[in-house]
């Protein structure tokens, strides 16, 4: 347990943080499976989940939440079944 105010404010903040960059981490998920199930079942707005999809893959990657080549591989996998 941290007994300096810095450290104290420090862990406060941490799990605001990581509450947020695991929501964010998770909408994206969902976000991809959406887009994948709508594509499965033939829906007419696959185009408009993959844009959202898309968005989220960007924002998380910008983040830092997942690494720049997996935004660009998973980007690449949804375009494809696109198609």
């Amino acid at each position: 347990m941290p007994n300096m105010v810095q450290a104290i404010k420090r862990q406060r903040q941490d799990v605001k943080k990581n509450a947020n960059n695991v929501g964010q981490v998770s909408a994206m998920r969902s976000a991809k499976k959406r887009y994948l199930t709508a594509v499965e079942n033939g829906q007419d707005n696959s185009a408009e989940l993959y844009k959202v999809a898309a968005k989220a893959i960007d924002q998380a990657a910008s983040k830092g939440l997942i690494h720049k080549n997996k935004a660009a591989r998973d980007k690449s996998r949804l375009s494809s079944k696109l198609g």
